[in-house]
């Protein structure tokens, strides 16, 4: 048997269906959150942007976000609940153009496997509301390692007192 192109590109074109179909199929029953509201009053919360990428698991578009240039001593929080996520000691420049932490404050977020794109990543979402916030890689600073790539519009900065 040959193995040409096509070949190769059908069986990934396969490959890629299979893990979207399977991510679907054996994914996790939707988990109960302390902050829950539905989805009309989810809408009215939120602002279409927020909502999409909160309740509906979007991806706002690369260096678009303010909170890239937020600098200042404080916390990140989750838009949807106001859960402390990120302190802004651990907020990095990575260069990717989403506002990026190498770790998030305890209990305050989780991680489930996502198949959007056909292969799996680590989705990452607040442990209150269950709003999504973007995704962690394996790609970031010491002394973790983690990148956790937040869509900047899914957080709020909340300056540290003077």
């Amino acid at each position: 048997m040959a193995i040409d192109r096509r070949t190769v590109l059908g069986a990934g074109l396969a490959a890629a269906v299979t893990a979207v179909i399977a991510g679907r199929a054996f994914s996790a029953p939707k988990e109960s959150f302390a902050v829950q509201f539905s989805d009309a009053e989810w809408r009215k919360r939120l602002s279409p942007a927020a909502y999409a990428i909160l309740r509906q698991d979007g991806t706002e578009r690369a260096f678009t976000s303010p909170l890239n240039k937020e600098h200042r001593a404080g916390t990140f929080l989750c838009a949807g609940c106001d859960l402390p996520l990120f302190p802004s000691t651990t907020k990095f420049e990575s260069g990717t153009g989403w506002p990026s932490f190498w770790r998030p404050l305890p209990r305050a977020v989780a991680v489930s496997t996502d198949y959007k794109i056909g292969v799996p990543r680590s989705a990452v979402h607040c442990t209150r509301c269950g709003g999504h916030l973007g995704h962690v890689f394996d790609d970031g600073p010491p002394p973790t390692g983690k990148r956790y790539c937040m869509n900047g519009v899914a957080l709020k900065f909340a300056p540290k007192a003077a």
